[in-house]
């Protein structure tokens, strides 16, 4: 799917979400949410002239979205996936909340080497924690 630069994305998350578990859906909207205004707002600057494209697909337990802007690009400066709740606050004064949640929502994120594409996954069966958000 792709849409025109908006922070209206009521209606896109709903339909990015339709073959989620429920139990993950609350938490997954708030990662999706994140990265889809981050490609809207950072990378295509709002401009309605740019797109945000979404691919979505399911291999066996991994639900992934790949959401690309048209924007010059991004390279985080950080690592948030190794957070640990001493660091946690350093943590999101380098990193940023919105990378920082992409990190503690999906079990993988990746950017392309231009920035431009943002591929996420998460194991919605295997997961022994429960969701952060219910």
């Amino acid at each position: 799917m792709s849409f025109a630069s908006t922070l209206h994305l009521g209606p896109i998350l709903d339909l990015l979400l339709t073959d989620v578990p429920k139990r993950w859906k609350a938490e997954l909207r708030l990662g999706l949410q994140e990265a889809l205004v981050n490609a809207a707002k950072h990378g295509n600057n709002l401009d309605p002239h740019k797109t945000v494209v979404v691919e979505f697909f399911i291999l066996e337990d991994e639900h992934w979205w790949i959401i690309a802007d048209q924007g010059p690009g991004f390279i985080p400066d950080c690592c948030c996936q190794e957070v640990s709740s001493e660091n946690r606050l350093e943590a999101l004064q380098e990193c940023g909340r919105g990378l920082y949640i992409l990190h503690q929502v999906f079990d993988q994120v990746h950017w392309n080497a231009e920035g431009t594409e943002l591929r996420l996954c998460k194991q919605v069966k295997s997961r022994v924690r429960m969701p952060l958000v219910s």
